[in-house]
């Protein structure tokens, strides 16, 4: 009977030890997978990303002459086809003060031409009412008494400025014009050829680069540089 028990108790103490071994074994397994999880997931953190290049994408449907045409035929209309509304304001602005430099110096070179023929007549004498002057001097009174003590090359040679005054103006007037279609044309020429936006990105990159006749002293065929890369989308 003491032989049968003690080979129980025997048997009990092997079949422990086989238990707690196999559990250990499984703790351990398990503890290796989540270590192979854990290290995949931190090596993958380190891919570099893919980077999607860009596409440019001109607008072919916008017409370079139409946008000439329309600033040709209105003012600031070419601008307004190219989305640039903020340069009408300042084409207009430009046209009216040469506009109102033009009526100013025509209104002043008509004044004192008519003063200087007055004046050429007699200085300060009233033209009879039967002279092809009178006219002018009714229109003129006031500024004929004015001027009056002026000779009659003094008030041409005031006329001439004025005159010059208003051809210049006018001269101003088609320039603008003109520039403003050039600018139109410009513009439009852009976004036909070119994807024109406010994306304006620039990469800097070290790289290698041939070496030059002045850095000859330098071992090997080529030396370090840095590549810088500007991108207009």
């Amino acid at each position: 009977m003491l032989k049968q028990t003690f080979v129980f108790l025997l048997f009990l103490s092997f079949a422990g030890l086989c238990h707690a071994q196999t559990v250990d074994t499984v703790v351990r397994a398990k503890d290796a997978v989540k270590v192979v999880k854990r290290d995949t997931v931190a090596r993958g953190s380190f891919a570099p990303k893919i980077k999607k290049e860009k596409v440019y994408h001109p607008d072919s449907t916008h017409i370079p002459s139409l946008a000439v045409k329309r600033s040709l035929l209105v003012p600031g209309w070419g601008q307004v086809y190219n989305k640039k509304y903020w340069k009408v304001p300042l084409i207009y602005g430009g046209l009216g003060l040469l506009g109102a430099a033009v009526i100013y110096n025509q209104q002043y070179f008509k004044q004192f031409l008519a003063l200087a023929k007055l004046n050429k007549v007699g200085t300060g004498q009233i033209p009879a009412e039967t002279s092809p002057l009178y006219p002018l001097y009714v229109k003129y009174k006031v500024e004929y008494e004015l001027y009056s003590r002026y000779d009659y090359q003094t008030l041409a040679d005031a006329s001439d400025g004025y005159l010059r005054n208003r051809d210049l103006s006018i001269l101003g007037l088609l320039a603008v014009w003109g520039v403003q279609a050039i600018d139109a044309y410009i513009d439009a020429k852009f976004i036909n050829s070119y994807t024109v936006d406010n994306n304006l990105s620039m990469r800097v990159t070290p790289g290698f680069i041939n070496q030059p006749v002045f850095a000859s002293n330098f071992n090997g065929a080529y030396i370090p540089g840095i590549k810088i890369t500007f991108t207009l989308k």
